[in-house]
C-alpha cells in the first residue's frame, strides 16, 4: 500500500498526524516481539512536549484535609480542649511583570530496544521525526545531538521522516555533526528512512548506513535493526505502517 501524506488534506482533515505518530511506535514494538532474540526487550516511547499535561485534583474529606486532619488548607483545626483558628493563607503580591514566552517543546516518538542480559543496555532506537523536530534551529540541533550521542554510544539508530510540512533534512545535519563527508546539494531526499550504526576497527571510525528515499504513493522499505555486531532483525516499516493505518481507519 502507498505512503500517505498525513500532514495535508484529505487525511489531515479527518486524522491528526499526532494520533498516527503516537500509534506507530506501539505497532512496531508488537512486530518485534517475535523477531527479537531471547533477552531483548522493545518499548514504545512518546514524549509530547508542552502538549502533555498531568491534572492534579484536590480531594476534600469529611471535614478534614491532609493526613493529620489539621485543616491546613485554610480551615479550622480542632483540639481536645481548645479551638484554634488557623491563619488565612498567605496572599502573594501581584507580579511585577508578566512576560510572554514560547514554551513549545519538540515531541518525540520512538522505539527503544534493550539488551536485558547486559543490565538493560540500550542497543537500538527508532526515531520517528515530528514537525516540531524540524521547525526551528534549536529543535533540529537537539534531535541531531541526541542521535549523534546514541551512535557514539554504539546504539543502532533508525530515522524515519514522513513530515511533508517542513523542509530540511535531519539526516543531512546528522552527517555534518558526525563529520561525514558532505553530500552534493539535492543528493538527500526530503522524505527518507535510514539506519546508521558506528563501527570502530584498527583505530578507524566508520558509519554503516542503509538509506532509502520515501515517496508518497510508494511502499516503505524494510531496514536492518542491529542488536549486536553479528545480530540484526528486520524493521518492517511497510507492514507496521499499514497496520497502524488500518487500526486508525486511515485510508
Amino acid at each position: 500500500m502507498p505512503l500517505r501524506d498525513h500532514f495535508h488534506p484529505p487525511i489531515f482533515k479527518h486524522h491528526a498526524w499526532e494520533g498516527f505518530h503516537a500509534s506507530w511506535p506501539t505497532t512496531i514494538v508488537r512486530s518485534l516481539f517475535d523477531l527479537l532474540p531471547e533477552g531483548y526487550l522493545a518499548e514504545p516511547r512518546a514524549h509530547l512536549g508542552a502538549y502533555y499535561e498531568v491534572d492534579v485534583a484536590s480531594f476534600e474529606g469529611n471535614g478534614t484535609s491532609g493526613s493529620n486532619g489539621s485543616g491546613r488548607g485554610g480551615g479550622v483545626a480542632t483540639g481536645t480542649a481548645t479551638r484554634a483558628t488557623v491563619a488565612s493563607p498567605w496572599a502573594p503580591p501581584a507580579p511585577t511583570e508578566t512576560l510572554d514566552a514560547d514554551q513549545t517543546e519538540p515531541s518525540e516518538y520512538e522505539v527503544l530496544v534493550y539488551d536485558a542480559n547486559r543490565a538493560r543496555r540500550l542497543v537500538a532506537a527508532v526515531e520517528i521525526v515530528s514537525p516540531a523536530n524540524k521547525d526551528r534551529a534549536d529543535h533540529r540541533r537537539a534531535f541531531v545531538a541526541k542521535c549523534a550521542a546514541l551512535l557514539h554510544s554504539d546504539v543502532c539508530v533508525s530515522i524515519v521522516d514522513l513530515v511533508t510540512l517542513r523542509s530540511g533534512n535531519l539526516y543531512a545535519e546528522l552527517l555534518d555533526e558526525l563529520g561525514v563527508a558532505p553530500r552534493p546539494p539535492g543528493a538527500l531526499p526530503a522524505l527518507y528512512a535510514v539506519t546508521c550504526r558506528r563501527q570502530v576497527a584498527d583505530h578507524r571510525v566508520t558509519f554503516d548506513v542503509w538509506s532509502h528515499a520515501l515517496e508518497l504513493g510508494r511502499p516503505l522499505p524494510t531496514l536492518p535493526m542491529w542488536l549486536a555486531d553479528d545480530c540484526a532483525v528486520p524493521l518492517e516499516l511497510e507492514a507496521t505502517y499499514e497496520e497502524t493505518c488500518r487500526f486508525l481507519h486511515i485510508t
